[in-house]
Order: C-alpha cells, then sequence, then structure tokens
C-alpha cells in the first residue's frame, strides 16, 4: 500500500463526509419549508412570524452541512 492509496482513501473519506453530512440537512430543509408553507396557507395573517421562524430553522438546519463541509476541507488539506 503506498502513498496513493492512502491519497485515494483521503479523497474518499472527504466525499463520504460531505456526501453523508449533507444528506440530513437537505431532508430537513425541506422538510421545514414544507411545515412553513403549509402553515401560511392555512393561517395567511401569521406569515410574517412562521416565515421568520422558518428562516432561523433554516439557517440553523445550514450551518451543520457547513460543518461537514469544513471536515471534508480538514481532511483534504490537513489530514
Amino acid at each position: 500500500m503506498g502513498p496513493e492509496f492512502a491519497t485515494g482513501l483521503k479523497y474518499l473519506a472527504a466525499g463520504l463526509a460531505i456526501g453523508v453530512g449533507a444528506i440530513g440537512p437537505g431532508i430537513g430543509i425541506g422538510l421545514l419549508v414544507n411545515g412553513g408553507l403549509q402553515a401560511i396557507g392555512r393561517n395567511p395573517d401569521a406569515a410574517g412570524n412562521i416565515q421568520t421562524n422558518m428562516i432561523l430553522g433554516i439557517v440553523f438546519t445550514e450551518a451543520i452541512s457547513i460543518y461537514a463541509l469544513v471536515v471534508a476541507l480538514i481532511l483534504l488539506f490537513v489530514a
């Protein structure tokens, strides 16, 4: 097992880190937007409140995928 094998494993680990780390937040954001749009459809008067909370939830969910991206970059360039 030479250095090429180690480099290949490093790329595989980085790909898995971002791939697996982005699936959950992607599904979560879809569910958040779905619930928010249904709530706005049922109660249009509360649209501003619902939209604010929905965007806040999206931001926190997106932060998880950014952490996965940082881990993948660390695996590529540091490890």
